[in-house]
């Protein structure tokens, strides 16, 4: 199972653009070919600016243990669903329409 994980790097103001190629390359080919990584620039002139890159990894053995744990108890997720839906579907009198009456 993959899941989307979020590195953040910092890049200070004075960085040089070939080291800044230099390290997103190195990031890039440390990654797996299944990653699917985007680079997004976040922040602003008071407080700075960063580079954000998210990409997809396997979960290790614990969170994948942890994840099955709990997403199990997702069904009942449906069943409020199907609850909320028929309560939807319920006409029932408002009291401002009583009052109208």
């Amino acid at each position: 199972m993959r899941k989307r994980v979020k590195d953040c790097i910092e890049i200070s103001d004075h960085t040089s653009l070939d080291r800044l190629i230099t390290t997103l390359v190195a990031i890039r080919d440390s990654l797996p070919d299944t990653a699917e990584p985007e680079l997004k620039m976040r922040g602003d002139d008071v407080f700075g600016r960063r580079f954000s890159i998210s990409y997809f990894r396997e979960l290790t053995r614990e969170e994948a243990e942890l994840d099955a744990k709990y997403s199990r108890d997702l069904g009942a997720g449906e069943e409020l669903a199907e609850l909320a839906q028929q309560l939807d579907s319920f006409e029932f009198e408002r009291e401002a329409d009583r009052k109208a009456a």
